[in-house]
């Protein structure tokens, strides 16, 4: 992913489709188009001949996941149909809330 910056304002142009499609999930989470939107806000540090990797959390989100009493019969992908994330789960796992909702299982 490319990271342009011009003073105030920072551009991300994904370059393949896992990227355009994590993007757009960081976009789902951040922007609320009916309510204020979220900040992302830096922690920790970033050096990247220690280690290449920039940490963010993301203000106004909780930081656990909550879980729905359902659980999945056996291993499949669950997915959260409002902003595309998914997870695997194994059988008798919980199946987590995503966006105020249980999520699906994929097919």
């Amino acid at each position: 992913m490319k990271i342009q910056v011009d003073k105030n304002v920072v551009e991300f142009l994904p370059e393949n489709e896992q990227e355009t499609a994590s993007l757009e999930t960081l976009w789902r989470v951040v922007v609320d188009c009916a309510a204020d939107n979220k900040r992302m806000v830096a922690i920790g540090e970033y050096i990247p001949s220690k280690q290449n990797l920039a940490r963010f959390v993301i203000e106004g989100l909780p930081a656990t996941t909550t879980y729905t009493e359902d659980k999945a019969v056996e291993e499949c992908t669950v997915i959260c149909t409002t902003c595309n994330k998914y997870m695997q789960l194994h059988g008798g796992d919980a199946v987590p809330v995503c966006c105020g909702r249980p999520m699906e299982v994929a097919d």
